[in-house]
């Protein structure tokens, strides 16, 4: 079967789906500080370029942990955009989320954009600041182990 492109506003081109792909991108995001904003403007402009995309409208309670369904839309997607965001770090499901994305960056080549939305991408990666206290705070309730994956 030959492969088609769409064709972007840009000029820019997308390989149309593979039959591997269920999804062209997956949105990962915590809910509260940027559903109603950034993530739906994004949701939105993807929708009108005709990109199919994953986003997860359920609000879970705290302490519930990812769905299966979840996971499995995050192995039929090309891509993941993951919205990392002030309190991003202070949910489990989305540390738990994290890790499957990068599990399946690892293994089945999805592609990782991540979008730094008034997070300073340092204090992610160093962990400092008050990420790093959010991150403190996990190690008192999970174990190490869990905490660094």
């Amino acid at each position: 079967m030959a492969s088609t492109n769409t064709q972007l506003q840009d000029g820019a081109s997308l390989p149309s789906r593979s039959s591997s792909w269920k999804y062209d991108v997956f949105l990962s995001f915590r809910g509260e500080d940027t559903r109603n904003g950034i993530v739906d403007h994004l949701y939105s402009a993807l929708h009108e370029k005709v990109i199919f995309t994953f986003k997860d409208d359920q609000r879970l309670e705290r302490g519930e942990s990812i769905s299966p369904t979840l996971l499995k839309a995050i192995e039929e997607s090309r891509f993941a955009v993951v919205v990392f965001s002030k309190n991003y770090v202070s949910s489990t499901r989305c540390l738990e989320e994290l890790v499957h994305i990068i599990e399946c960056q690892k293994t089945r080549a999805l592609t990782v954009l991540p979008v730094f939305y008034k997070v300073d991408p340092s204090d992610l990666r160093k962990q400092r600041g008050s990420v790093g206290e959010v991150f403190a705070k996990h190690e008192q309730y999970s174990s190490e182990e869990k905490v660094q994956r």
